[in-house]
């Protein structure tokens, strides 16, 4: 159930279009299922309607009348509630939305229960899926009644009802939403022929030049040159800059004078001070030496992304969220990079997981310097042409969708649950559309069958626990041809596969055989050991199992005394 509530200055107004049945089509039989004393006079059971309405109004307005005689009745002294049922809730009762609105004008403070100096109210119903409250203000002491956060006292009084009704439980925000555009501003959206209205588009513009820049400066001034935005920043008297507001050159008054909206208004974390956190927290990207080839930036981002669903398992929820807001990031800066079949699919992921990066916890964000560092690197670099970097890094972020997901689950976060769900079914269609050539092109050189077999024993020496899985996979040729062009650079199977399951998440994965393919392909890309390094790898992993232990030894100076087994480091 849904409620919503206004303030106004006409009772009689309000009273008659409740009962109104000519304008309003959908007002088929109203009539009173309750009210403040049970006896109000009801228009709708009645043979003179206007007369019946009169008495019902001046009923409602007596004590707003006594107390503007005293001088002290509030301007707005009309309390109106719409209550809507889900489409897919069973009929309910009279008698039953009675009970509900009775424990809603409670809850809120219009007519605390047993309290005889409670407000006047009449509850309406002229639909079957629908009931209207309409109160005064002015409580029979003629004080203004305290109802104060009512919209938030009665949704949880409604979410308790769902529960006791048996009815459609509402996914219920935590106030740190995006504000909706309104009814006015989608019409006009309409008429202008856009499938968005001016707020959205502004808000996706400014998110994705958040995610684009490393300082204020650069953050303005992408914004300035961004076709059809129109920017005015405010500096403080020193000089410093202060804010920032925004406007879209299609969206004017009726005076033809562009329609402004702050950061906050557009998100809660596009404020100027939040959007300054978190550039102050994105490194600064260094400058390519001449005859110097840096990091792949790509790799770095599927590595930094891998890492995330390890971070949301930890007891910082500070830096997960830090972690979570990197990641929304990354998704606004990931259709600036894609081919454009798949950018579309991209950009509603990244719309929906939008409303994921926020919640009540506050973020930290130096936490995430690493994976937002990697998304600007990756805006100065293009993707390879084979697509083969872009469908690693969109095998990576399905696996954080799925733990984001599982994230705010465990902290009742229900709208942000239902965004990483959303989030997840837009990158899983994008990363069907972007894999396909890239895997051909891995399996197009048949591996031999001896090759093969002995990839097999690799992956059931290396990650025993899915191996089953892993090799009824139907992308196992793809990893086995992953792991021969791997073995035939010079680097180890067996560890490269322990390295790859050390990464995580293994088990959300829909295709285990198609993400430790991507994993070993990255993998490879490095430099091989030479044969030198390789000895000492194996002599290494090799010194535990032939050393004695002496029980007297305790667990915790074996673990430092001992080398470590290179095969298992960073397991989890």
């Amino acid at each position: 159930m849904i409620a919503k509530i206004s303030s106004g200055k006409d009772t009689t107004g309000l009273i008659r279009y409740l009962f109104d049945t000519k304008k309003a089509k959908d007002h088929t039989d109203p009539h009173l299922v309750a009210s403040w004393d049970g006896f109000a006079p009801d228009p709708g059971r009645t043979d003179d309607f206007n007369a019946t309405k009169k008495l019902l109004v001046a009923d409602l307005d007596l004590h707003v009348k006594q107390a503007k005689r005293l001088g002290h009745a509030p301007e707005k002294h009309v309390w109106h509630c719409s209550i809507r049922a889900a489409e897919t809730d069973r009929y309910l009762s009279d008698e039953e939305w009675a009970d509900i609105v009775r424990r809603v004008v409670a809850t809120t403070g219009i007519a605390p229960q047993d309290d005889p100096d409670g407000c006047r109210w009449v509850a309406v119903r002229h639909a079957p899926d629908h009931i209207h409250i309409a109160a005064t203000k002015v409580r029979g002491d003629l004080r203004t009644a305290r109802h104060w956060n009512d919209y938030l006292t009665a949704d949880r009084e409604l979410a308790a009802v769902e529960k006791e009704y048996g009815l459609y439980q509402v996914v219920r925000g935590d106030r740190t939403a995006a504000k909706r555009p309104t009814r006015a501003e989608q019409e006009k959206a309409r008429r202008a022929g856009q499938d968005k209205t001016a707020r959205e588009r502004l808000r996706t513009t400014v998110r994705t030049a958040v995610a684009a820049t490393t300082s204020i400066e650069e953050f303005i001034r992408l914004l300035s040159h961004t076709d059809g935005v129109l920017v005015e920043v405010v500096y403080f008297p020193s000089g410093d800059v202060r804010g920032y507001k925004v406007a879209s050159e299609d969206n004017t008054t009726a005076g033809k004078e562009p329609i402004w909206y702050s950061g906050s208004e557009l998100a809660p974390d596009l404020s100027f001070p939040k959007i300054r956190a978190r550039l102050e927290a994105t490194d600064p990207q260094p400058t390519n030496q001449p005859g110097r080839r840096g990091p792949n930036p790509w790799h770095q981002a599927t590595a930094a992304a891998e890492r995330i669903p390890h971070h949301l398992t930890g007891n910082d929820d500070r830096a997960s969220q830090a972690h979570l807001a990197a990641f929304g990031e990354a998704l606004d800066a990931l259709p600036l990079l894609t081919p454009a079949p798949i950018r579309a699919q991209l950009r509603e992921a990244a719309s929906a997981f939008e409303r994921a990066t926020r919640s009540r916890i506050q973020a930290e964000h130096h936490h995430a310097r690493t994976l937002r560092g990697a998304v600007r690197a990756l805006l100065r670099e293009p993707a390879p042409r084979d697509g083969t970097a872009l469908t690693m890094l969109l095998d990576a972020v399905i696996l954080v969708a799925i733990a984001a997901a599982r994230w705010h689950q465990l902290r009742h976060h229900d709208q942000q649950v239902a965004a990483a769900q959303q989030t997840l079914l837009h990158l899983q269609a994008a990363y069907d559309q972007a894999a396909a050539a890239p895997l051909a092109a891995l399996v197009q050189h048949r591996t031999p069958q001896q090759t093969v077999d002995r990839h097999i024993h690799h992956i059931r020496r290396a990650v025993p626990e899915h191996a089953e899985q892993v090799l009824k996979d139907p992308a196992i040729d793809a990893l086995t041809a992953a792991l021969a062009e791997a073995e035939a650079l010079g680097h180890d199977p067996e560890r490269l596969l322990r390295q790859a399951a050390d990464q995580r998440a293994l088990d959300d994965a829909r295709s285990p055989a198609r993400t430790l393919a991507w994993r070993i392909q990255r993998f490879s890309a490095g430099p091989a050991p030479s044969a030198r390094d390789r000895a000492a790898q194996a002599r290494s992993a090799a010194r535990p199992e032939e050393a004695p232990q002496r029980p007297s030894t305790p667990t915790h100076e074996a673990a430092a005394v001992s080398p470590p087994r290179p095969s298992q480091a960073r397991r989890r």
